[in-house]
């Protein structure tokens, strides 16, 4: 069963206010990343898959993929250890896989910089409409999983759900189950594809797009507090679950406690 690996939120050219609400939210952000491709990042690591901002630094290369994409969430990334092989099986079934290739940034632990590396097979941007999904392998997860990266004031430890709207979910969700090498299955909520540790649900919705993440804390209580005290962040919960909206950045992430 194929595993998820990261979520992807475009904030474009707004890292920085991107950035600060997170943090102000009580993620844990890893230090600024620059991609050999163009684009920069922060991560919200969890012991399995984690949560990524991406856009574009403001001089230099600028990575055009990330430009043409959604704001907001966009990003839908599977874990491979055979980009190879999944580029193979993908152009077999008929979807137009690019070829695999490799890009990096620079990480620095305990004062020594070395290249986190990473190899993908990524896909034309309209191949699927909801947003852009790609398989990712790390070929150095020592430099992305680190102890000092796992912990989170808020209570932050996993993905669960990854919720696309369809006109047609259940057509949705047999070329995401091919694509990834999974099932397509009924739910209670339309169509899933189940994954190694966490769910793409398909649900009807006037035009396809990527609509929320449902992130996991071992408690609400702390980032309710943090976020009932910040301006432009709209929180709504019932019981064990909530919304947390960023409208100005065109961001709704559902929160679940365990």
């Amino acid at each position: 069963m194929p595993a998820l690996d990261h979520v992807v939120i475009n904030t474009l050219r707004n890292m920085d206010a991107v950035s600060e609400v997170f943090a102000a939210l009580g993620f844990t952000l890893t230090p600024r990343g620059y991609h050999s491709l163009g684009s920069i990042n922060h991560l919200m690591m969890t012991k399995g898959a984690y949560l990524e901002l991406v856009g574009v630094p403001e001089t230099g290369l600028q990575r055009q993929d990330v430009l043409d994409s959604p704001y907001g969430l966009n990003g839908l990334v599977i874990r491979t250890d055979h980009p190879d092989a999944d580029f193979a099986r993908l152009t077999e079934r008929g979807f137009p896989a690019l070829a695999p290739s490799e890009f990096s940034r620079p990480v620095t632990i305990d004062g020594v910089t070395q290249d986190a590396r990473f190899r993908t097979v990524r896909f034309p941007l309209d191949t699927f409409s909801g947003g852009r999904v790609y398989f990712c392998q790390h070929l150095t997860p020592e430099l992305v999983w680190r102890p000092e990266w796992l912990g989170h004031a808020n209570g932050f430890c996993g993905i669960d759900r990854f919720v696309i709207e369809s006109p047609d979910p259940k057509q949705a969700a047999d070329i995401y189950a091919s694509a990834f090498d999974s099932r397509s299955e009924p739910s209670e909520w339309g169509w899933q594809v189940p994954l190694d540790d966490a769910q793409i649900a398909l649900v009807d919705g006037p035009a396809p797009r990527f609509a929320t993440v449902e992130l996991v804390f071992d408690s609400l209580d702390e980032i309710e507090r943090r976020a009932l005290g910040m301006k432009h962040v709209v929180w709504e919960r019932q019981g064990s679950a909530a919304t947390l909206a960023l409208p100005a950045f065109e961001i709704e992430l559902t929160c679940r406690s365990l």
